[in-house]
Order: C-alpha cells, then structure tokens, then sequence
C-alpha cells in the first residue's frame, strides 16, 4: 500500500495526464508563458534531482544534470508531438544525459544493473508469529499500522512529506528510481521499465521493496508520535 503522503505527492506533481493538457503546456511555454514553465519545472524537478543521482557520482553533479536538462527541454520543446506524455518525454532527456554525466564520470550504473537483488526481508521475521505457535504460525504478531485513525490533515502535513522524501532519499538507487517515477512522478509500469530498460517483474519488485521501506519509516514516526 502506498504511503498518503507519497500518493500527495504525486498529485502535486503538475502532471496533467492527458495529452492534450500536455500539449496546451508546450504551446504555452513556447508562447512565453513563464509561469507555465516555472510550474514545470516546481513539479519535476527534486525528483530529476533523486533520479540524476542514481547515475552520478554526487547530488550537486545531479542538480547540474537536472539545470542542463531543462535548458535542454527548453531547446527541444518545439519537437515534442506528444507520442509519449510530457513527463516521460521530460524524464527520457534526464536519464540521457545523466547517464552520459556517469560515463564521463566513470560512475553511472547501466540499466541493466537496476535488478531486483536484494535480498533483505520486506518485513522484520519478529512482527510473525514463530513457526511453532500452537493456533496462528506464521499469522502476524504486530501487523501493519492502520491510518484511518490519522486526521488526515497530519498525513499530509509537510513534516510528513518531507519524511517520505527523506526515506525516499534513503532507498538502494534502484529502488529510489522506481518509486520516484512511480509514486513522486506517477508514470506507468511500462514506461518506468522503457526508460529503465528493466523488465515489469523486476520493476515491480523495486516498487514494491521501496513501498514496504517508506512505509515502515511512517509507521515507526507515527508509532513514536502515539507513545
């Protein structure tokens, strides 16, 4: 289950999911419209930050490859036709051009690298029952946190938003790739694996192992909030 703080961010992502809001942007921005650009990039660009980052070998190199990729974007915005949505267009020239910062660099990590290896559990072995409890072996001993019980107000406050990003920020880069354009970005399955070049079982897994992560560092913060 997705953590409500990172579902919000996702929505506030500018993103219009459409094509034809996609196309009202462009046409705006190539009319002058600074604001239509300024709103662009205040939705995109922390989260070209956290992907450039996974290739490079600091995240003052990736804040460099995301200013250079918007000037990029600026350059090519009168090519876009809309084939792919907008977001994914603007994501495809970042991953581009970070990788190549990496190949400069000797640091990237090819796609291909980005496979679900790890082997960590989602889940701490204590939050089950042992195996030989007598009535619910392997049941859970302490499940999940509910939020219904949370105001809603609290689930998005910005301290809120800003431990999500911040365990974000803390996820295997493979992980952190995924569940940016995942859940901060909302782009489909398919399109995070063509701009990945990772296979869908691979790129659920990461979701999943990075959803699992951001969502245990919620439930300890609000656990500790509770006591």
């Amino acid at each position: 289950m997705t953590a409500p703080a990172l579902e919000d961010s996702a929505a506030a992502t500018g993103a219009t999911g459409s094509a034809a809001g996609d196309m009202q942007i462009v046409a705006a921005i190539l009319d002058g419209d600074e604001a239509a650009f300024e709103a662009l990039v205040r939705g995109h660009h922390e989260s070209m930050v956290r992907i450039a980052v996974t290739f490079v070998r600091s995240r003052a190199v990736a804040e460099e490859v995301a200013q250079e990729t918007w000037i990029a974007i600026l350059n090519g915005l009168g090519g876009f036709q809309g084939r792919s949505p907008l977001r994914t267009w603007l994501f495809s020239i970042l991953t581009k051009r970070a990788i190549s910062r990496g190949l400069r660099e000797q640091r990237t990590v090819p796609f291909s690298a980005l496979t679900a290896d790890d082997d960590e559990p989602l889940v701490p072995p204590e939050r089950f029952m042992r195996s030989d409890h007598l009535l619910y072996p392997g049941h859970w001993a302490a499940p999940p946190r509910r939020w219904d019980d949370i105001p809603e107000a609290r689930l998005l406050a910005r301290e809120t938003r800003e431990l999500v990003l911040a365990a974000v920020d803390d996820l295997p880069p493979a992980q952190r790739a995924v569940i940016v354009l995942r859940d901060l970005q909302g782009l489909d399955a398919a399109e995070v694996c063509e701009l990945l070049q990772l296979s869908d079982g691979n790129q659920r897994v990461l979701l999943h192992r990075a959803r699992a992560k951001v969502r245990a560092a919620l439930e300890a913060y609000f656990d500790e909030e509770a006591a």
